[in-house]
């Protein structure tokens, strides 16, 4: 036994190898996150969000009119539609389906022709600064180039601007990152927590060898699912409550909306992430496996959720994939209470794809779970 021998080497690396081979989910999952890491970073990340919805408000259609919003989709970064009223243009920047809202004051030509510089009201929804600032920084270029299309008596006078854009960041004024941080990061952190417990509640049992007890006594599938689940409810519940605390006490975090109806909303997600890291610990064979799967969901979650990065500016497949996270839909839901003060029927086309994901995930989970040991 003395000194080293290649032999004895040789053949303890024949015996991981073939524990490697045994084991091919693990294989797959060690070679899929890089790759997937590669797509997301190369393809899917956009620090400089453009074609951004954004509505349109006119009180006389105009030529000037026409020619400015013109210049605006020339940037890129504004994809205009009309909207009919004041009441149509603040439900959708309260639901988030128009990040800006541009509203021309009445006699707008008139104006700009009698050298008053008029102001155009620019709504911009406030809720995550990066995402409208390169938008907003547009703005100034084309107040600037639109001069030479002006009335001669104007173009006199180029250092004197036709019009001026005001801009407007609704909910959040000062554009503070920390109020787009912190209402996301409660999302994150009751993620990171209650995926990961569930992921291993399974195969901890099978590991420990107390699974034979589990199966061997008179419960369904779907009741050890529910029991896995329900009592790390309470558990998220009692982070977010020392979150929002903290972040209201500390950080200056508004609660404009419905603490009531917040609550029941992140119950909901909570239990939406218990049921997935419950999936995963059904499927797996092992705590390695159940940590990978629930790290393979972790990293899309963050990136593709609008946390990170602006949802807007990733391209359309990013968003489809994204729109299959409930971490998407939570951020936009907490935001919107905190942020914005939503009620029910804002926040409800985000709540129904929770729902979808925690009923599938839960029996998914009671599907492939085994009432054996093989």
């Amino acid at each position: 036994m003395n000194g080293f021998s290649f032999r004895r080497l040789t053949a303890l690396l024949r015996k991981e190898w073939i524990q490697v081979r045994r084991d091919p989910m693990t294989l797959r999952l060690i070679i899929a996150l890089p790759i997937m890491q590669l797509f997301l970073f190369g393809y899917a990340i956009n620090a400089n969000p453009k074609h951004l919805p954004t509505g349109l408000l006119l009180g006389e259609p105009s030529k000037y009119e026409r020619t400015i919003v013109t210049a605006l989709q020339n940037t890129g970064y504004y994809d205009v539609r009309l909207f009919s009223s004041e009441t149509e243009a603040e439900q959708a920047i309260a639901k988030g389906d128009a990040l800006f809202v541009i509203n021309f004051p009445a006699n707008f030509d008139r104006s700009v022709d009698r050298g008053e510089a008029p102001s155009v009201l620019v709504d911009a929804d406030g809720t995550d600064p990066t995402a409208i600032g390169s938008a907003t920084a547009a703005l100034s270029a084309v107040v600037s180039g639109l001069n030479r299309d002006l009335p001669p008596i104007r173009q006199a006078q180029p250092v004197t601007p036709s019009f001026q854009f005001v801009v407007h960041a609704r909910y959040n004024p000062e554009q503070l990152t920390v109020l787009n941080v912190v209402p996301g990061l409660i999302c994150i952190v009751l993620t990171m927590s209650t995926l990961v417990i569930t992921a291993l509640s399974i195969t901890r049992e099978r590991e420990r060898g107390t699974m034979e007890n589990l199966i061997a006594m008179p419960v369904r599938p779907i009741e050890i699912m529910l029991a896995k689940i329900v009592p790390y409810i309470f558990v998220g519940y009692v982070q977010v409550v020392l979150i929002l605390a903290i972040s209201a006490l500390v950080f200056g975090l508004p609660v404009r909306g419905s603490l009531t109806v917040l609550m029941l909303t992140l119950g909901l997600f909570i239990a939406s992430n218990l049921a997935l890291g419950l999936t995963f610990s059904v499927v797996s064979t092992n705590q390695m496996q159940a940590q990978q799967l629930a790290q393979f969901t972790l990293l899309p979650s963050f990136l593709l959720s609008g946390f990170v990065f602006p949802f807007q500016g990733m391209p359309v497949w990013a968003q489809w994939l994204g729109e299959l996270f409930p971490m998407t839909h939570a951020i936009r839901i907490v935001r919107g209470l905190l942020l914005k003060g939503n009620g029910l029927d804002a926040i409800a086309p985000e709540l129904w794809p929770i729902a979808l994901i925690t009923v599938a995930s839960i029996a998914m989970a009671a599907w492939f779970y085994r009432e054996t040991l093989d």
